[in-house]
């Protein structure tokens, strides 16, 4: 499985590093878990002994239950994840992930005796994210075989509730469930990261603001006015020609986040932030 380049990052895929952290974490816990197999009982989630081990809300997500089980997980969290969080960023994503995760935690107090362990509530909240975002980015399955994220998407949560309502291995699918049901309620929630769909919900006057932040120094909250187009004709071609250039990155910034600038970009801005103050 794998997924066509082109998001916020121009050059195509990278793993990105809460992902990164993610699935070594999640390495380390199953190794760990494999050499002392008693520790599972104290990490995974019980419902019903949710007050004396309160942590277990966290824990079981790092914890599978065999090699396939972890190797799915982080498959897809490989694929789906980065994206994500190169548009909003590292701190956003990983509270999407933990969202997510207790997503999966809640749905599945409708059995409070039974114990779930994985990634995958977490895991399903991020490809529904991936899936709203991109609907129609093909993923290749296998690297042949192209479905767009949506219909992929909706065929594995539609086959979790097929499962969990006839009654085959209904814990844990209600745990993928679970997942997926809080990441849409947070994604259309007023709390949902921004951007949205590639458009932050309050758009200040051509984020001037970027350049007083990049400055390091602490400026008015007033928010610099438009360049006004009547002066524009009277600019050198030099100071016009900048101006497009930081209004395209910025506008880049609005679409992808800074992460999404190039090197080169983030000279032009960081200098264009200068200019900025000295005026």
């Amino acid at each position: 499985m794998a997924y066509s380049p082109g998001f916020s990052n121009p050059f195509g895929f990278t793993i990105t590093p809460w992902v990164k952290k993610l699935m070594i974490a999640n390495a380390v816990v199953f190794v760990i878990t494999l050499a002392f197999g008693g520790l599972v009982s104290y990490l995974a989630f019980t419902p019903a002994r949710v007050i004396p081990q309160v942590w277990t809300i966290f824990t079981y997500m790092f914890v599978h239950a065999g090699v396939f089980h972890l190797l799915f997980n982080m498959l897809s969290l490989f694929f789906f994840g980065p994206p994500l969080e190169e548009r909003w960023g590292g701190n956003e994503f990983l509270k999407f992930y933990l969202i997510a995760g207790l997503g999966g935690a809640a749905l599945s107090f409708i059995f409070p005796e039974n114990s779930i362990v994985g990634a995958s509530g977490a895991v399903y909240g991020v490809m529904v994210a991936f899936a709203m975002y991109w609907p129609d980015n093909p993923i290749y399955i296998w690297g042949i075989f192209p479905v767009k994220a949506k219909w992929l998407v909706g065929f594995l949560v539609g086959l979790s509730l097929f499962y969990a309502l006839s009654g085959g291995g209904t814990v844990a699918h209600l745990a993928h469930l679970g997942g997926a049901i809080a990441a849409f309620i947070y994604l259309k929630s007023s709390l949902a990261p921004s951007p949205w769909g590639g458009v932050p919900k309050k758009k200040k006057s051509r984020d001037w603001n970027v350049l007083r932040s990049m400055g390091g120094k602490k400026q008015e909250s007033k928010v610099a006015p438009e360049p006004r187009r009547a002066v524009v004709a009277a600019r050198p071609i030099e100071s016009r020609r900048s101006g497009d250039d930081v209004d395209r990155i910025l506008d880049k910034i609005s679409a992808g986040g800074i992460s999404s600038l190039t090197e080169e970009e983030r000279r032009q801005l960081e200098e264009a932030s200068r200019k900025f103050r000295s005026n």
